[in-house]
């Protein structure tokens, strides 16, 4: 008979046996006395409800799915089992069925028990709000395969004698609140496949026997207060796959031995330390993981460049270095991760521009590299990515316009931080006439630095070039002057020359006759007459040329910049029956000479009238 799939007489046999054996007595003995056979008819009715009771209780426990092989819990077990309840503080009375003797321990009716050949095999107890402590003898349980008691509020210590289980194969303690230390015993079971205590309150270092387990695929003991390094045992592990070692307090470098000589015998799919303290770089042996699906070294102290041999893990789909001090730019490799779905890379320090290569990541869907020091402009292929539902590249160096499907598609927060970036909101529009740029004409940061530094250098040299100019041309003028002043030298019309010895200024305005101050004023004078604005003088110079010049009373002149206006008017003024104004000088007592040729035939005055040519000196 088959109840669910399962047969049913595997559950109860003795009901059915003892029915039988009472059927077969009753059938083959006829000899037996009359007393005796209304004896076994009144006791009949009685093994008929006993079998019914039976059937009933056999039916409740396939119902519960519980397989029972009919053989009474060991004592050792049922006084584990007595002692692990007696440590535990049950509050919601989930173990009020672990009152009997022991008989029903086995049968189902006991919660979160399951046995095999007499011997506890399963003690899953979870989400049941179960706290206290776990007892030691729970090392009792020989038989003792999962041991599951995660979220509850369990407390105080791990038992050293969970080690001593040799059919141990999934612990599963986590959310709970232990303390102290791993015990490195857990080492010793040479069965243990998962071993999941995170969530609790354990502290000390991680015991390197725990890869001793040969068939421990999943080692989950995040979310704890761990100290100490990585054991190099656990990259020489060719069993482990899952690998949870976030939100601790490890320290120092990633071991670099990951994947051992690269035989392809190591299964790693998912390797997790974030948050912890971890510092170095980035251990280029994780190329050899080649089953690697994720990896995230968030929030540490790494430092150094992404390895070029990270392009290696093809089937790589997350990736999260962010927070920490990586620098250098992003190697080429990383955009044959056609596999890739998340890029992490927030908070570092990589530079450079964002590759033109990025295109190639077509099942990216999130892409994170916000604040780190990217300069250059957004590629254009980026809009492109179909899956991309997540971007940020806000407070970087990026220029120029952002892409309109990536503007379209994401909110300013994602650009902000980039003053030359533009194009993201009605803030920040694009200039109207955007010089065209192409991928050939892009210039990269050397380029641009040597632009300026050649033009700064050009600049420098006209610059120089001009005081050198005016250095030349001031020496000259001075040079001049001071060669104007020597007598013998004639100066040039127009030209200004200091006073040379005595001071002054003396103003030339061409003529047949050019000399210095110094000419002038020691040359031989002779008067030719006196009025009222001055006395007249026939000067012959040094060099036996003659000129008239009329002394300026100072009393009736003006003041020198009126009086150089008018004379400077006077001495352009030419006329054939003008006297022409030569020169004019000013002394440093405030002297004031006019500079006339001299006529030797005398004035017009003279000609008409006879006698002295007074009258042309008024």
């Amino acid at each position: 008979m088959k109840y669910q799939d399962q047969d049913f007489s595997s559950f109860h046999p003795y009901p059915f046996r003892f029915f039988m054996f009472l059927s077969q007595q009753g059938a083959d003995r006829h000899n037996i006395s009359e007393n005796k056979a209304k004896w076994k008819t009144k006791l009949f009715p009685f093994f008929q409800i006993f079998f019914f009771f039976q059937l009933i209780i056999s039916r409740t426990q396939l119902v519960l799915g519980q397989d029972w092989d009919g053989i009474i819990i060991t004592q050792a077990d049922y006084q584990a089992l007595q002692a692990l309840k007696q440590e535990l503080v049950d509050p919601k009375g989930y173990l009020k069925s672990w009152n009997d003797t022991g008989f029903g321990a086995c049968s189902g009716s006991w919660v979160g028990i399951k046995c095999a050949q007499g011997q506890v095999i399963v003690i899953k107890i979870p989400l049941k709000g179960l706290s206290g402590r776990l007892s030691e003898k729970i090392g009792q349980f020989q038989a003792l395969r999962k041991l599951s008691l995660h979220d509850n509020e369990i407390s105080g210590s791990i038992p050293i004698s969970l080690g001593f289980l040799p059919n141990l194969r999934g612990v599963q303690l986590y959310n709970n609140r232990f303390s102290g230390s791993i015990p490195a015993s857990l080492g010793l079971c040479p069965l243990l496949q998962t071993l999941e205590l995170s969530n609790n309150s354990l502290s000390g270092i991680i015991p390197t026997s725990l890869i001793n387990s040969t068939k421990l695929y999943r080692l989950n003991l995040s979310y704890n207060s761990l100290s100490g390094e990585i054991p190099l045992s656990f990259t020489q592990s060719s069993s482990i796959v899952f690998l949870d070692l976030q939100y601790n307090n490890l320290s120092g470098s990633i071991p670099d031995s990951w994947g051992g000589n690269g035989n392809n015998n190591f299964h790693l799919q998912s390797l997790n330390l974030d948050h912890n303290s971890l510092s170095g770089g980035i251990p280029v042996s994780f190329s050899k993981l080649s089953e690697l699906l994720e990896v995230s070294i968030s929030h540490n102290h790494i430092i150094g460049v992404i390895p070029n041999d990270i392009g290696r893990l093809s089937r790589l789909r997350f990736l999260d270095f962010s927070y920490n001090a990586i620098n250098g730019s992003l190697p080429k490799s990383l955009f044959s991760l056609s596999s890739l779905v998340l890029l992490n890379l927030e908070s570092n320090n990589l530079d450079s521009q964002i590759p033109l290569d990025i295109n190639k990541l077509q099942k990216l869907s999130v892409l994170n590299l916000r604040n780190n020091q990217f300069s250059g402009e957004i590629p254009m292929s980026l809009g492109d990515l179909p899956n991309l539902s997540s971007f940020n590249v806000s407070y970087n160096n990026l220029s120029g316009p952002v892409p309109s499907l990536l503007a379209q598609k994401f909110n300013s927060s994602v650009f902000v931080g980039n003053p030359q970036l533009y194009g993201y909101n009605a803030s920040t529009p694009c200039p109207k006439t955007p010089s065209p740029i192409t991928r050939g004409s892009k210039l990269s940061v050397k380029d641009i630095i040597l632009i300026v530094v050649g033009a700064l250098i050009i600049i420098l040299f006209l610059l120089c070039c001009i005081l050198l100019c005016c250095l030349i041309k001031k020496r000259a003028s001075a040079k001049g002057g001071k060669t104007s002043g020597v007598k013998g030298v004639p100066l040039t019309a127009g030209e200004v020359e200091a006073g040379g010895e005595n001071g002054g200024k003396l103003v030339h305005f061409g003529g047949p006759v050019m000399f210095s101050a110094d000419d002038l004023l020691c040359a031989t004078a002779d008067i030719l007459g006196k009025s009222t604005y001055g006395t007249v003088y026939k000067a012959t110079l040094e060099n036996g040329n003659q000129v008239a010049v009329r002394r300026l009373r100072e009393k009736i002149t003006k003041g020198q910049r009126e009086f150089e206006r008018e004379v400077n008017v006077l001495g352009k003024m030419r006329h054939p029956n003008l006297l022409a104004l030569r020169a004019y000088y000013l002394g440093t007592k405030g002297e004031k000479l006019l500079v006339f040729d001299f006529m030797p035939k005398g004035s017009l005055a003279t000609f008409l009238h006879g006698g002295h040519g007074f009258e042309l000196w008024r």
